[in-house]
């Protein structure tokens, strides 16, 4: 049978949430009924509920940071049971047909993946994400948090970890790499940790020092000023990579000349207006300028492990249910290091 669960909701584009009861569908052989314990916030979460990115489905349950327990199994299920620790990102579903879910890149599928919330599943019903007590999940999507990490810190890695670790994967950092990471907010903060664990040498470029004890508390080596000019005259050819996670417009040609020969500048920040560079600040090094956009569902899994072996987990504050509306106009003015996540036994209390 079917589960009506509390919930938080934004009735309409740019309102307040507020609280609401939610019905989960029944539970089909391959899925997975999951008590959330914790729910973190992203930013695209306030860019959903205030539909900054074109048409929304309202009322929204945004949340695609869930973090918590097995609470019952359909009888196909054989990877999870009741009890297991888990958690689900960014995707509910996909065609499981195409050339790109065949190799686990199902965030490309080409029917469309199914998103968290905000989206329509394969059988048209509206998806709602993780500011709730319960979800159901199709067994597939769902990832194990290995004991090593806390729930709580583990919520926001299945958006803000595995956006940042992917890039860090794909373009090589490493050991004898030298990796600039632009920001240091949700993402930032994840890729600064993410990268100096897997042995790169990380630097932080900001707009102002106000956050250099953090950065290099997270394990940055040098912290730099973008509003003082002369960082980019200081780091010019440095970097084999630069991972952009800021959501604004920036001046890329100057950026893309802190980059060594064949070095590549990667975007998960998603500015509200085009970004524009000359094609000589690529042509004169053989420089890249690319994208990246989360990962499929065994590499989160390969992040989570990742990041229980070397004790990575968000920096976060812990919020209730009541707080939330509040901490979106925080994360607006970025007054948060590094996640808020949501304590969801809160939620309907």
């Amino acid at each position: 049978m079917s589960t009506i669960t509390h919930a938080i909701a934004a009735p309409s584009p740019g309102a307040p949430l507020a609280p609401t009861t939610i019905e989960r569908r029944d539970l089909r052989p391959d899925d997975v009924l999951i008590d959330i314990a914790y729910a973190g916030i992203c930013h695209s979460d306030i860019h959903q509920a205030k539909e900054d990115w074109g048409e929304a489905i309202f009322p929204m349950v945004p949340g695609h940071e869930i973090a918590g327990v097995v609470a019952a199994v359909g009888s196909a299920v054989t990877k999870y049971q009741v009890g297991d620790r888990v958690g689900v990102g960014c995707m509910v579903d996909s065609c499981g047909e195409c050339e790109y879910c065949r190799a686990g890149r199902e965030q490309f599928c080409v029917k469309g993946n199914v998103q968290t919330y905000n989206g329509v599943g394969f059988d048209g019903e509206n998806t709602y994400g993780g500011y709730s007590r319960q979800v159901v999940v199709k067994d597939a999507f769902v990832c194990r948090i290995p004991d090593g990490i806390g729930l709580d810190v583990a919520a926001p890695l299945l958006c803000a970890g595995i956006t940042t670790y992917s890039p860090l994967r794909q373009w090589g950092a490493g050991p004898g790499k030298k990796v600039a990471v632009i920001g240091l907010g949700g993402l930032g903060h994840m890729a600064v940790k993410l990268a100096a664990a897997m042995g790169a040498e990380v630097t932080v470029l900001s707009q102002s020092l106000k956050k250099q004890e953090d950065g290099l508390r997270l394990g940055a080596t040098d912290y730099f000023a973008t509003s003082d000019e002369s960082t980019f005259e200081a780091l010019a050819g440095r970097f084999d990579l630069i991972l952009n996670t800021v959501s604004a417009k920036l001046p890329i040609d100057a950026y893309l000349g802190l980059l060594r020969v064949g070095g590549a500048m990667v975007n998960v920040g998603a500015p509200g207006e085009p970004l524009s560079y000359n094609a000589f600040s690529l042509l004169g090094g053989n420089k890249v300028l690319a994208g990246s956009m989360i990962g499929g569902i065994a590499e989160t899994q390969e992040m989570l492990d990742f990041c229980a072996e070397h004790g990575i987990g968000a920096e976060i504050e812990l919020i209730s249910a009541g707080q939330v509306n509040e901490a979106y106009e925080r994360v607006e003015n970025s007054d948060v290091r590094y996640r808020f996540v949501i304590d969801t036994a809160t939620i309907g209390a």
